[in-house]
């Protein structure tokens, strides 16, 4: 039934408004032109706002050496542009823009291209296939992200087991109480650390830097991490007061749910549901789909614990299966809509990282719910055949006859009370120890899954969603217009570049133009230029252009290129009769 609901979400058209992380929609000058004289400044639009770092922007010349520029800013006061001043007499030739941002989402893009000034210079600097990230900082950052879940699973899960499920034994659980919240206050502390070589792509020793600390803290993600900070420290105090007090009285109840709801919007405030469409609904289903999990995962942390021993109350167990019915209901609906809002469309389930993630998820999440769905008929029928006294009694092995009972006061004001000495537990003990057992066995494969499941969701929160690839990949379309590729050579004491244009650099007939330069930067003669095309991904080509001499450059109208993706071009000149060269460059054609 969820799963026919999941394809229908997907099925329904999708809004027109970007989605999460900023995808670049054009670039002033355009990517690959020529431009008659050097540009004052370059500009780029985002398809939503974004943030701008000290060292958003990289200039190169063409010979690879960086070119002094101004600060970046929003150009004309807009936030979904960033732009940057260059200097005046730039010379002739081919320069790259490597540029990194922070989105709405507060997740860093990335991204370079080149123009050319007069003309197109026989060398440039590369320019980056892709985002450059230290490795080690990624990694850092990305477990704390990890810790941070599952601290916070453990502190809110675990309190919310205590408040609605009503253990009669609570101490084993003060250490997964102590560990959510230390373990959310440690993992907090290290992602605001962390914070600005993430978005930089620096290494973790730049966390030293005292500037870029304190723009971390002026920004989005770092007053949600600090008022985090803040909602963990409540939250301690609230915990030390009901723990004093005894039993949580209501006041306790409705504050723990307020600093819950609290630390839930910490994190929808810093991630894909605060950018893109439908931005309240989206933080909405956000802290809802983020307090289901903690109390599901949470809760059955706290029950496995309760489990090492003895069987806690059948109407605790039964509570809890409630609980989780009601969290797996939530988590149902919410990650239904997360799932359509960060999608689209069915095809981006195979066709993007995110849909792949998603799918991996969906299969842990049905691993999950056939575990949980044994655990859930197990104490529907302990539930039926329980006797009154059953429902509430603790099963525990039989104590010796003449063993003093004692009780021991729970920090939440209830009674640990242990069986009456020298009765006998309902049924065989072996009986009780077996459920016991394969209670605690179901229960521990709920949790190892879940912890996979929130590893995913970890994974995914970090992933350019389906909808944004899309819409970055139509912007990328509607931008390309023509590729100019230069291909240098050097054969038999001759030297010189081949500028190739192709034209529109899309799926179809395409124009191509080459011209030879020389050594010295002049037009250059040549007795024959040959080019061709092959798709190594399908094995298709080679695909020759017919070029022909058209008195100072070679062209053709006529190459079909069937296919979209990054095409080989090579390019073949001879420049004698015995004498050639072969020489071969990526191609991107759109579709």
């Amino acid at each position: 039934m969820l799963l026919g609901a999941f394809l229908l979400l997907l099925l329904l058209p999708g809004a027109n408004p970007a989605s999460a992380h900023a995808a670049l929609r054009a670039t002033d000058p355009p990517d690959g032109s020529v431009v008659p004289a050097a540009p004052r400044s370059v500009t780029l639009t985002f398809t939503e706002s974004v943030g701008l770092l000290d060292d958003s922007f990289r200039v190169l010349d063409p010979t690879g050496h960086r070119v002094p520029t101004g600060d970046a800013e929003h150009a004309g006061g807009h936030a979904d542009t960033a732009r940057i001043s260059l200097p005046a007499g730039l010379e002739t030739g081919t320069f790259t823009v490597a540029w990194r941002v922070v989105s709405a989402d507060s997740h860093p893009v990335s991204g370079a291209f080149t123009f050319s000034v007069g003309a197109p210079s026989a060398t440039a600097a590369p320019v980056p296939a892709g985002p450059t990230e230290d490795p080690l900082t990624a990694f850092l950052y990305g477990t704390a992200r990890y810790a941070a879940h599952l601290a916070a699973a453990l502190l809110i899960g675990t309190a919310a087991f205590v408040a609605v499920c009503r253990p009669t034994r609570v101490r084993p659980l003060r250490g997964l109480l102590r560990a959510g919240g230390w373990g959310l206050a440690g993992a907090t502390v290290l992602l605001l650390v962390l914070r600005a070589p993430y978005e930089t792509g620096d290494a973790p020793g730049a966390a030293v830097d005292l500037d870029a600390l304190g723009r971390t803290l002026t920004g989005r993600p770092g007053w949600a991490l600090l008022a985090r900070l803040a909602l963990l420290a409540a939250s301690a105090l609230l915990l030390t007061h009901a723990a004093r007090r005894g039993r949580p009285s209501r006041t306790h109840l409705a504050l723990g749910t307020v600093l819950a709801v609290g630390l839930a919007l910490t994190w929808a405030a810093a991630e894909h549901a605060s950018a893109g469409i439908q931005v309240p609904l989206a933080m909405t289903s956000s802290v809802v789909h983020l307090l289901a999990m903690a109390a599901w995962l949470g809760g059955l942390t706290a029950l496995l614990v309760l489990l090492r021993r003895d069987m806690p109350p059948l109407t605790t167990v039964t509570r809890f299966s409630r609980l989780a019915m009601l969290s797996v209901t939530a988590l149902a609906v919410t990650g239904l809509y997360q799932s359509w809002r960060g999608l689209g469309t069915l095809t981006a389930l195979t066709d993007t990282s995110y849909g792949r993630l998603l799918l991996a998820k969906l299969a842990a999440v049905t691993v999950l719910l056939m575990a949980a769905d044994r655990s859930r008929r197990w104490v529907g029928e302990r539930a039926r055949s329980a006797t009154p006294a059953e429902r509430t009694e603790e099963l525990r092995m039989p104590q010796p006859v003449g063993a003093p009972r004692t009780e021991t006061p729970a920090p939440d004001g209830l009674v640990e009370r242990p069986p009456e000495a020298g009765t006998a537990l309902t049924g065989p003990p072996s009986d009780g120890e077996a459920h016991r057992r394969a209670l605690r066995r179901s229960v521990l494969v709920e949790v190892l899954v879940a912890a996979v499941v929130l590893a995913l969701t970890t994974v995914l929160t970090g992933t350019l969603p389906g909808r944004a690839e899309a819409e970055a990949e139509a912007t990328e379309q509607a931008a390309a217009v023509t590729s100019v590729v230069m291909a240098p050579f050097s054969v038999a004491g001759h030297r010189g570049t081949v500028q190739v244009t192709l034209d529109p650099a899309r799926t179809g007939d395409n124009a191509v133009e080459a011209v030879v330069y020389g050594a010295d930067g002049g037009l250059a003669a040549v007795p024959e230029l040959r080019i061709a095309f092959t798709f190594p991904a399908q094995d298709i080509g080679p695909l020759n252009a017919a070029l022909t001499d058209r008195g100072g450059y070679w062209a053709t109208n006529a190459v079909n290129l069937p296919l979209a993706g990054t095409w080989t071009m090579k390019v073949t000149v001879r420049v004698s009769d015995v004498d050639q060269v072969t020489v071969e460059r990526p191609v991107r054609v759109a579709r």
